[in-house]
Order: C-alpha cells, then structure tokens, then sequence
C-alpha cells in the first residue's frame, strides 16, 4: 500500500489547474439510464470513484469509453440487460445509489444494494427512498438490497425533504425527469452540483425549474434525448487547493476556479488574513509573512461552509494566532483526522460535534494514517507547513477524490511524493 510523503519547504508559487467535480461527475454519470442515447461528459475527472462508477454501469450493459486521457466520458445505455446492481460494486462508493431513480423511471423497476464508502457516519438512504416512493414507487428492503418497482411508471408528485440532501436531490430529481406528471421537490438541495445535473438533464430534453434554489419544479416528459455536458468545476479541489499556500505562504493560481462555487469558503479565509483575486482564468490565492488569524467555522449545506472542507480548515487553522472553533452540523465522527493532526504537534480538544483548536507556531512531520477522503489530505495540507517530514498512509482514499494530487502540488514548489509503504 502506497505512502505520501511530505517535506516542508516553505511558500508555493505557480498554477494548479482544477478538475471537474468528482461529486457532480458522479451524479452525471448514471443520467445515462434515462435515455437510450449517447451522453458525452467533458472536463471529467480521472478518480478511482469514476472507474467504479463506470464498472457500475457497465454491470447494468451501459457503454462507458473514456477519451482524451479520460477527461472525456462516452457514455451509452441502448443496450440494458441488468437491473441489479451488486453489492461486490456498490459497497465501494455511496454515489451508487443514483442508478436507483434513473433505472426506476425508464424501464419500472431495479435493484440496488446498499451502498459504503467513507466512514464518517451513517449517511442513511432513506431520504432517497421517501422521495421516490413520493412519486410512486414501490419499495422493499431485503437481504441489503432495495428492491424498487413502478408497474405503471413514476407519477409527478410532491415532497419536502425533512434535512437537505444533496444526492436525494439528485435522486428524486432524476427520476422525476421521466415521471408522468409535474413534481415539486421542497428544501431541496442547492449545491453547485444540484444546478449541473438540472443543466444536463435539461440539455437531454428535461423540464426543470428552480434549480439552486430550494424548490425545484420537474414537468415529465416521455423520453429524454442525448447531449453533451461539461462537467462543473470541483469546488472541493479548488477550496483544498486554495489552502496550500493559505497554510504555506506563497502565490498560487487555481485554473478554472470561480468564487461563486466556494463563497462562504472565501470569506473565512479572508476573515482568517488570506488574500484572494479573481482573474480571467481562476483565482488567485495568496499570503506573505504573517501568520494567519484564529477564525469560526460552522459547516452548513450549500450555500454555506461545507462539510468537505472542514478537515482541510483545521489544518490551516492548526497554525493560526489564536483560538478557532468548528461545528460540524452535517456528518457525525468527521474530526477523525483530529487525532492525527495532534500526533503533529497542533493543539485540538474535540467535543461531539466541536473542535476548539488552538494554534501553534509551527506543526512537526509525524507519520499519519488517513481515516477518509478529506482527512488525508488534510493531513498532506498539514505536512506543506511542518517541519521535517511527515508520511500520510492509507491513500487510497485520497485516490477516491483528488486528481494527481502529488503532481499538481509538486508544480507550485512543494516537496511531496507517493513511496511504497516502508518496512
């Protein structure tokens, strides 16, 4: 199992270009299942995730062909033979249960398992469940499998979800697309993510209304055509990639970045003394001299600080002057990477859903073991701005998420490399 290691070295200058959003190619990738012609995705990023969601689909007899590197997806369902999706697959990512509302809507039935994936709380798909029965669907749960059939077809309806969720959007929103009728989704999701399925399902023939707001209003239609969609830029990237020279020092522009996707991000950092610059390419982030000032953070859904950030901003805040507080009000068990960050010499006291850290002058290199996807490179963020070096392991979820991470981050002057475990 591979390593990342990480020497401190002092401030980062230079371009990082940004991918196109995991999370959103994920959500794009199933809206293949409402339509039996060709879906081509562009600005796709290359993530262990995407494989999996592309193994996914073929299970089902879609055609995946990825090109250009594989930042272009060609995507194809003409041809489904199976409307099961596996445990042996889906257990590997949480995204596969999008393939439960497209495959539902176009041909009336399906069965999914149960999903995996990180460990940061049970992230229950009940909400996903509720919405489609909403609109008519017969559901059973059975030996970890969710057996779905819709005899008549989807009928429009209405239903307000009790919390946002961000993939029972997608879901609901999906599979109302080809429901008879007109549905209206209340507190609905608003991401980034929410308004890039809504643009593609809308360039495939879809009636959609609202989108990035909360109420989202779908008029069914009897099929859905093919197109071709650029992916969103991944904000999560972008805000983690921001970060390097937040938590370096340096100079540092993020390609195809925009303000817009990462506001409430922004704003914390420059509350925190970090200087960012819109330009006609991307963003440009930078911090000369002074340490960075002790700020709050409440994780909230989009349009507020995400949750997928607060790993990355604790380890910022790690060095920061003065005392910081984060509530994370999304995901239970998300301060795992705490632990890891106070074997590196940061001062935090985690209580429930707290974290009260205290900065200190400079963190120490530690060997570190990555706990999910954002822990490690919160770890990695850590490392740019310790002394001596630090080994991240367990990076295999790191693979799930971020795109050449090691790459992208040795192009700004960082010292980091991916080794073979030792011993």
């Amino acid at each position: 199992m591979d390593s990342i290691l990480v020497t401190g070295n002092g401030p980062l200058n230079g371009q990082i270009p940004i991918a196109g959003a995991k999370n959103a190619c994920l959500t794009l990738m199933p809206a293949t299942l409402l339509s039996e012609e060709p879906l081509t995705l562009t600005n796709a990023p290359r993530l262990s995730d995407i494989r999996t969601m592309t193994a996914l689909l073929q299970s089902l007899g879609a055609e995946v062909t990825s090109m250009n590197e594989g930042k272009v997806l060609a995507l194809s369902s003409h041809g489904l033979d199976n409307h099961k999706a596996d445990y042996d697959i889906v257990r590997k990512m949480r995204a596969s249960i999008l393939v439960l509302g497209p495959m539902l809507a176009r041909d009336g039935h399906a069965v999914v398992s149960l999903p995996g994936g990180c460990a940061i709380g049970a992230r229950p798909v009940d909400l996903h469940l509720k919405a489609l029965e909403a609109l008519g669907a017969e559901l059973e749960l059975k030996d970890g499998y969710v057996h779905a059939k819709a005899p008549g077809g989807l009928k429009g309806g209405t239903f307000e979800f009790p919390i946002v969720s961000v993939g029972a959007t997608e879901n609901a929103l999906m599979a109302a697309s080809l429901a008879k009728g007109t549905t209206v989704l209340k507190n609905a999701a608003r991401e980034p993510e929410i308004v890039d399925l809504a643009q593609c399902l809308r360039r495939m023939g879809a009636q959609i209304d609202g989108e990035g707001t909360s109420t989202i209003t779908i008029q069914g239609v009897d099929r859905l055509g093919g197109a071709t969609h650029p992916v969103v830029t991944d904000r999560i990237e972008l805000g983690t990639f921001m970060l390097a020279p937040a938590i370096c020092g340096g100079r540092v522009e993020l390609l195809g970045g925009r303000r817009d996707l990462v506001g409430a991000f922004c704003d914390k950092l420059e509350q925190a003394g970090v200087e960012i610059e819109e330009t006609e390419t991307g963003l440009v982030v930078a911090r000369n001299g002074n340490r960075v000032r002790a700020v709050d953070v409440v994780t909230e859904p989009y349009p507020g600080f995400p949750t997928d950030l607060q790993a990355q901003m604790m380890a910022l805040l790690c060095t920061a002057e003065g005392t910081s507080v984060l509530e994370e009000k999304i995901f239970e068990n998300r301060f795992m990477h705490a632990p890891e960050l106070i074997r590196m010499g940061a001062q935090i006291d985690v209580h429930g859903g707290h974290a009260t850290v205290t900065g200190v002058e400079k963190l120490k290199g530690a060997p570190v073991m990555a706990t999910d996807l954002r822990a490690s490179v919160s770890l990695i963020l850590a490392g740019l701005a310790a002394e001596g070096e630090t080994v991240v392991s367990r990076v295999y979820h790191l693979d799930r998420g971020y795109e050449r991470v090691e790459e992208k981050l040795q192009g700004v002057g960082a010292r980091i490399e991916r080794v073979s475990d030792r011993g």
